[in-house]
């Protein structure tokens, strides 16, 4: 998985290789390497602080605590135990240290980077996928890919305050749930070839989106926009999808030099420029003639590019040449 710091200027990706590689935003060169080769790395976040991450193992073991790490000089500070099987979603919150995780052993839990101890538990029927809202005062739970359950962060202990229920499908598990950054949608993410975008106050299903090629299975991660507008997604066939959030409809397919299936794909918070990674990672810049490849030329959003003298991002250190 891949992720943007959260001032925009780095970002972090895991691989199956058991390495993270922190990437330079606006140099467009590699940093750092993170070797991990006994837990392996999955789900690496930047936290808050500008020298910490946190990550989870990808490795099927007895060990599966989430493990608090400083870059500056590639020592632990914590090891966040507790959950019993694989951890397959992580979630920091937008406005402090608390992080919420979700496990194969049918928990969900939360923790405080200040705190070595479990600060909440909550059990769940089945497989889970939690995210906090961008005001961090809600998180979303979704379980066994049939209800999305709703908490208030500083009563959680009393339970969901709302639970919307959703047709099983077969064969088609939910393998994340995102928050808009304007708080109005949820998106579940699947393993199937489809991401269901639903409303966030009343969980009504809003729209489908599908057109994309998931024929591995995968847990294909998508994103929204910054300003909510749009769902960028990858595929297997190596392209990256962008639908409209508020109608569902399909405004182009974009191709970068990825010849394996993209499955993640992440719109820098601060700046004008998204990354999307296979076994190799495209960054994408502004286009240099002023519009967004997004939507055929419509001006995209109002965000100035790392380094406005660059319009393009030249290929370096593990980096593929984007489309620009």
């Amino acid at each position: 998985n891949i992720d943007f710091s959260h001032d925009g200027l780095r970002l972090i990706a895991s691989g199956e290789d058991d390495s993270m590689i922190i990437y330079d935003c606006d140099k467009a060169q590699q940093k750092q390497v993170i070797r991990s080769n006994k837990y392996g790395a999955d789900l690496v976040h930047f936290t808050h602080a500008s020298n910490t991450i946190i990550y989870a193992s990808n490795k099927e073991s007895r060990d599966h605590a989430l493990r608090y790490m400083s870059i500056h000089d590639n020592k632990f500070l914590k090891y966040f135990n507790g959950h019993t099987a694989k951890v397959v979603s992580l979630s920091l919150s937008p406005v402090d240290d608390t992080v919420i995780s979700s496990s194969l052993d049918k928990t969900v839990r939360m923790w405080d980077l200040r705190s070595p101890d479990c600060v909440g538990l909550m059990q769940c029927q089945g497989r889970s996928v939690a995210a906090f809202d961008p005001e961090g005062l809600i998180f979303a739970v979704g379980v066994q890919s049939e209800f999305i359950k709703l908490y208030d962060l500083r009563s959680f202990e009393k339970g969901p305050f709302s639970t919307f229920k959703y047709k099983l499908e077969s064969g088609v598990d939910w393998t994340g749930i995102k928050f808009s950054l304007d708080g109005k949608l949820m998106m579940l993410t699947t393993n199937g070839a489809v991401i269901r975008i639903v409303d966030a106050f009343e969980g009504k299903p809003m729209f489908t989106l599908s057109g994309y090629q998931n024929n591995k299975g995968l847990p294909i991660e998508a994103s929204f926009t910054p300003d909510s507008q749009f769902v960028l997604s990858g595929s297997t066939d190596g392209k990256i999808h962008v639908y409209r959030a508020q109608t569902g409809q399909r405004t182009c397919i974009l191709s970068g030099e990825h010849t394996n299936p993209v499955t993640s794909v992440q719109f820098n918070p601060r700046y004008m420029m998204m990354a999307s990674a296979c076994h190799s990672l495209n960054m994408w810049a502004l286009d240099p003639d002023g519009g967004s490849r997004m939507d055929g030329g419509v001006p995209g959003l109002p965000l100035p590019s790392p380094n406005q003298n660059n319009s393009a991002f030249k290929s370096s250190a593990g980096f593929s040449d984007g489309l620009y």
